[in-house]
């Protein structure tokens, strides 16, 4: 099932696809009331989501192009937690792109936070902020949704905590992510944390979800993955992570990214006004945004 944030007529909903995509029907006409996507997450399992499955073709829905997409979950209530260097060949070449930063022995996974004043919609643009930034750049990344609050879970109990997957492209300003010594600033800017198009539940794959991953750059294609490559993988980070903090519903897992990114080429290629960035995720769909 594919559960999308979207703008109709002036009012900000929650609704699932269908009829092949081509048509959205609200939550709310399902019998869930008005509720945001945090809300909604929070509040369905899996009993109620079959439940919804069935009833939403029974339900006339209004066609997507009479819609606007926004992110799925538009103001996260946390950061974004990240994973740095999750995949090897990306690895190899952040460590060649900057070696002071990246390179080195990593014997635990590398967590971030990536703060989002408001995440960006599949199709809205993005602001590069090219005033401060000479070195912008892409990383087409798994997202994961935590359906339930998560508190010292064991490895092979992981998924049942999944909601659903998403694509998150996890922009990001190389120069200020190099001087300054850390990841926060460079990776936090406004605009910087595109996600979309919307979350599909985790029905839908196996566990773990082994999908393509793709970024394409102007048409070109740049990334070219497995999610199947990761390091460190979804349940072992949940676990992990669970095992000292709570991770609310709603929480978004950034899972890494695949080699490819600007920095990786010689000479760099990073990115500017007016190109097209689409990262795509096969069984999820793609996310495009223009850079401005």
């Amino acid at each position: 099932m594919k559960v999308l944030t979207y703008m109709y007529n002036g009012s900000t909903s929650v609704g699932i696809l269908k009829n092949d995509g081509k048509e959205v029907v609200p939550v709310n006409y399902l019998g869930c009331g008005l509720v945001s996507m945090a809300e909604f997450i929070a509040s369905t399992d899996a009993e109620k989501l079959q439940k919804l499955e069935r009833n939403k073709e029974l339900m006339i829905g209004i066609p997507v192009e009479e819609i606007q997409l926004l992110s799925p979950i538009v103001h996260p209530k946390q950061d974004v937690i990240c994973l740095g260097i999750n995949y090897y060949a990306h690895a190899e070449e952040a460590a060649r792109f900057h070696d002071e930063a990246f390179g080195g022995e990593r014997p635990q996974p590398i967590y971030f936070s990536k703060r989002v004043n408001r995440a960006v919609g599949h199709g809205e643009p993005v602001c590069g902020h090219f005033d401060i930034v000479d070195s912008l750049d892409y990383e087409a990344e798994l997202a994961v949704i935590i359906g339930k609050d998560a508190k010292k879970v064991a490895e092979a109990d992981a998924f049942d905590y999944v909601f659903g997957y998403s694509i998150l492209n996890d922009i990001s300003a190389r120069n200020l992510q190099t001087s300054h010594k850390q990841w926060y600033f460079g990776k936090s800017l406004d605009d910087f944390t595109p996600i979309g198009p919307w979350i599909v539940t985790k029905n839908e794959f196996e566990n773990p979800p082994a999908l393509p991953i793709r970024a394409y750059v102007n048409g070109e294609l740049r990334q070219d993955s497995n999610t199947s490559l990761m390091i460190n993988g979804i349940a072992k980070v949940i676990s992990q992570l669970s095992q000292g903090m709570t991770l609310q519903a709603g929480t978004i897992i950034a899972m890494g990214t695949p080699a490819g990114v600007g920095m990786g080429f010689d000479p760099p290629r990073f990115l500017k006004a007016g190109d097209v960035v689409t990262c795509e995720i096969e069984g999820i769909g793609k996310l495009t945004n223009e850079v401005h």
